[in-house]
């Protein structure tokens, strides 16, 4: 914690002006923080479209048990994220549009 980039240095005056939450979630930002639910949604993009691949070559044994994993991933996201951005669960039947979900 000694060598952290910054230390000693102070703070800009616009991070004690006006909401302190705008302000925490700016420094989180310039810290390269990321929310939990914006690192699930880029983990479910990734196996959606790996789910896509498989589909097209049609071996529907293996695509039950990873859309069933998906989808806890999915309802996780959905407890965790904003109410605006939540996603349908992912089928065998909707995989094709479930790419353009998560876009």
């Amino acid at each position: 914690m000694d060598n952290l980039a910054g230390q000693g240095k102070p703070l800009p005056q616009e991070y004690f002006s006006g909401d302190t939450f705008q302000h925490f979630q700016r420094i989180a930002k310039d810290a390269g923080y990321k929310p939990h639910w914006l690192k699930l949604q880029h983990e479910i993009r990734d196996e959606v479209i790996a789910i896509a691949a498989i589909h097209a070559t049609d071996t529907a044994t293996v695509l039950e048990s990873r859309i069933e994993k998906l989808n806890e991933k999915v309802f996780e996201y959905n407890k965790s994220c904003p109410a605006p951005m939540q996603k349908e669960s992912v089928s065998v039947s909707n995989i094709e549009a479930a790419i353009d979900w998560w876009k």
